[in-house]
C-alpha cells in the first residue's frame, strides 16, 4: 500500500511539472503576442541614456529577422551623440524625435551584400523586417522607439547618406528613434476584417 502512496505521488509530481511547462509555453506564447499588441509609436522620451548592453540587444533582435537566402544585407550607424541627433532631427518633418531622444539607429541596406538579378531588391524586406525586431525588442525592453521613414524619400536618403558618409552601396532605409518612454499612448487597434479573403482573388 506504501509503495502504491509513493508510486501516486511521483505520478502527481510528474503531471504538475508537465502542466506547469504547458503553462509556461502558453504564457510565453502570449507574452510575445501581447508584447506585439500593445507596441506602439513612442516619440517623447525622458533623459536616461539607453546602455550599450541594451544596444546590443536590440541589434542582436535585429539581426534575427528572415532574410532571403539569408544573404543579411544590412548594416547599421548607432548614433547617440547630441548634435548628430539634433542634425538629423530638421532634416524631415518626421523626424523630429530625434532631437528629443539619447539613441537611434539606422538601418541600411547593403546593396554588395544583396541577390543578383529579379532578388537583388529583397534587401528591402530584409530591412523592413530587421526594423520591426528592433522595435518590437525595444518595446519588450521597456524602452519607447518609433520608426522614421528613409528609403525611398531620394531627398530622406540622400540628405542622411550625405551627412553619415555612405558609400553608394549603402542605402538608409529607415531610422529607428530609441529612449526611455515619457508618454503612454494607448496602441492603435488596426485590424480590419474587410482586407481579408480566403481562397479567392480580391474584388478589383
Amino acid at each position: 500500500m506504501k509503495l502504491l502512496h509513493f508510486y501516486l505521488l511521483v505520478l502527481a509530481l510528474a503531471l504538475g511539472a508537465c502542466g506547469r511547462g504547458s503553462d509556461s509555453a502558453s504564457s510565453s506564447e502570449n507574452r510575445a503576442y501581447d508584447n506585439i499588441m500593445t507596441r506602439t509609436s513612442i516619440r517623447q522620451y525622458t533623459d536616461e541614456a539607453v546602455s550599450r548592453s541594451a544596444v546590443d540587444s536590440l541589434l542582436r533582435a535585429g539581426m534575427a529577422a528572415p532574410t532571403a537566402a539569408n544573404k543579411q544585407p544590412w548594416c547599421f550607424v548607432v548614433i547617440d551623440r547630441r548634435d548628430m541627433l539634433d542634425s538629423i532631427s530638421g532634416m524631415a518633418p518626421g523626424w523630429r524625435p530625434a532631437s528629443r531622444a539619447p539613441l537611434a539607429i539606422v538601418v541600411c541596406g547593403d546593396r554588395d551584400k544583396a541577390i543578383d538579378g529579379e532578388g537583388s531588391e529583397y534587401w528591402i524586406q530584409d530591412c523592413s523586417a530587421v526594423s520591426e525586431n528592433i522595435l518590437l525588442a525595444a518595446h519588450s525592453m521597456g524602452l519607447g522607439a518609433v520608426w522614421c521613414g528613409v528609403y525611398p524619400v531620394q531627398e530622406r536618403t540622400e540628405a542622411l547618406s550625405a551627412f553619415i558618409g555612405f558609400p553608394p552601396s549603402i542605402v538608409p532605409l529607415s531610422l529607428i528613434v530609441i529612449g526611455h518612454p515619457a508618454e503612454n499612448p494607448a496602441p492603435k487597434d488596426k485590424f480590419d476584417s474587410t482586407a481579408i479573403y480566403f481562397n479567392r482573388s480580391l474584388p478589383f
